[in-house]
């Protein structure tokens, strides 16, 4: 099959949106409500709205406010370390180019989530 030619940055934008999108439902379970990538020199940003599932809520609402932030976290962190490996291949793909790192953090406050990849060099387009 033959490689996608990207000729603007959107169009690479968006489908790695879509692919982080299908990831966070496949892998996480739920899908985010709104997914945006950024492509900057070498790293490309997603931010995602809306990711907490209604059990996170709850959790995140009860009189252990604390103990439920840090489990939110730390499930969410094991599951994309676990699934790392199917969502760098996936940003592989699209951009062309290695994943030399990768960071991500979530809000338990507003359930945003934010994924930086660290390529190995800018990404060029047609």
């Amino acid at each position: 099959m033959a490689k996608k030619i990207y000729y603007t940055r959107g169009q690479m934008e968006a489908d790695i949106s879509d692919a982080v999108t299908r990831f966070e439902k496949d892998y996480m379970g739920r899908g985010p409500l709104e997914t945006k990538s950024y492509i900057l020199d070498n790293m490309v940003i997603v931010r995602m709205r809306g990711v907490l599932t209604k059990a996170e809520v709850k959790l995140l609402k009860s009189e252990r406010k604390a103990k439920g932030r840090e489990l939110v976290k730390q499930v969410r962190m094991e599951l994309l370390e676990s699934g790392r490996n199917i969502l760098e291949t996936a940003i592989k793909s699209i951009t062309r180019r290695k994943i030399h790192t990768l960071h991500s953090d979530i809000s338990t406050t507003n359930g945003e989530k934010i994924i930086i990849f660290i390529l190995d060099k800018p990404i060029e387009l047609g």
